[in-house]
């Protein structure tokens, strides 16, 4: 093909509420649910979350969405108007109908783009990438907003201690752009994989058309995260670690090549066991998980924004955004910076 996707502008935006291990431990006293920071931090890394007030319209999905997205546009020098297809990643959008692209679009006021929402729960991201890259190859699209969102905490059950320390509100966004095809800096490729089998490792039992929320599945809990923890533990992190190597292997490079490695911020000993499989420096593997939690498909585009701003990304860098997700999910892309 004649053309080439790069990233030139990224952004991210959380909620102004910090919730810390403490805090929750406290809500989960409550209960009579007994936990403390030293348990979270030594299963997780995950020392405070920002959690959404459901009640401020500028913490709804897609306003950190719309902020996260305003911030890339500023960093590539574009407007809003300069779109030509959004692209928004979510399990946990604002309304079944119309999509969260569609509020996003009203928002930042992208007239002449399409927009479209992805579900691919904390793969989310890559997937909206990777599928933005390919209209950009195929000529249809010259500028894309992609945007990784979630505002997960309605979906908690604040009675089990095993999910609800995990996750955190958040959005991240990338402007992605159409360049000729030997351009240096540009996404290399892009590898992408799901295991329907696996559905019941992670899933939530209401709220769709199959089984719609009453109030006495309210009361079980059935609109709420539902996770087999330990089975999802050995498959993320031996998933993870086979697509970074594919994506390594599909561009002939070795692991000493790769100048950073952006993962899924799940749960930092994840990190730490794939950094180890792949014989990886664990400083060169970008991680905000332990001030945000698992934002889903905000990690890997939130972290990725703190490297690009604070300096540790530079021009001419190999970046591996690798992510594994619900569904069972998983994706990783290889870009040159």
């Amino acid at each position: 093909m004649n053309f080439a996707a790069q990233i030139t502008g990224t952004g991210s935006a959380f909620p102004q509420n910090r919730v810390t291990n403490d805090d929750i431990a406290a809500k989960l006293a409550r209960v009579d649910v007994n936990t403390d920071d030293a348990w979270i931090r030594e299963r997780t890394g995950i020392c405070e979350r920002r959690l959404s007030k459901p009640e401020d319209t500028n913490e709804h999905n897609s306003s950190l969405g719309t902020a996260a997205a305003r911030n890339a546009l500023e960093m590539a020098g574009k407007t809003p108007e300069d779109i030509d297809q959004i692209i928004y990643a979510t399990c946990s959008p604002d309304t079944l109908i119309p999509s969260t692209a569609c509020w996003l679009q009203h928002k930042i006021g992208a007239k002449q783009a399409w927009a479209m929402d992805i579900n691919a729960a904390c793969s989310g991201f890559v997937y909206a990438l990777a599928t933005a890259e390919q209209f950009i190859r195929s000529g249809q699209t010259q500028t894309a907003l992609v945007v990784g969102a979630e505002v997960l905490s309605p979906f908690l059950n604040w009675e089990d201690r095993t999910s609800c320390i995990l996750f955190g509100d958040g959005a991240g966004a990338a402007v992605v752009e159409r360049v000729p095809a030997a351009t240096p800096q540009r996404i290399l490729s892009t590898h992408l994989h799901s295991d329907g089998d696996l559905w019941n490792l992670f899933f939530i039992p209401a709220g769709g058309s199959n089984l719609t929320v009453t109030p006495e599945r309210y009361a079980q809990h059935q609109h709420t995260m539902k996770m087999n923890g330990k089975e999802i533990f050995k498959v993320a992190v031996r998933t993870l670690a086979d697509f970074a190597k594919r994506a390594l292997k599909a561009n002939d490079l070795e692991i000493t090549d790769l100048d950073w490695f952006v993962p899924h911020q799940a749960n930092r000993r994840i990190i730490e066991a794939v950094a180890k499989r792949l014989a990886y420096p664990l400083e060169k593997v970008l991680m905000n998980v332990e001030r945000y939690g698992n934002t889903s498909a905000a990690t890997v585009p939130s972290a990725l924004d703190e490297a690009v701003r604070d300096g540790r990304i530079k021009k001419g860098q190999t970046v591996l955004l690798d992510t594994f997700g619900a569904g069972l999910t998983y994706g990783s892309i290889l870009l040159r910076w």
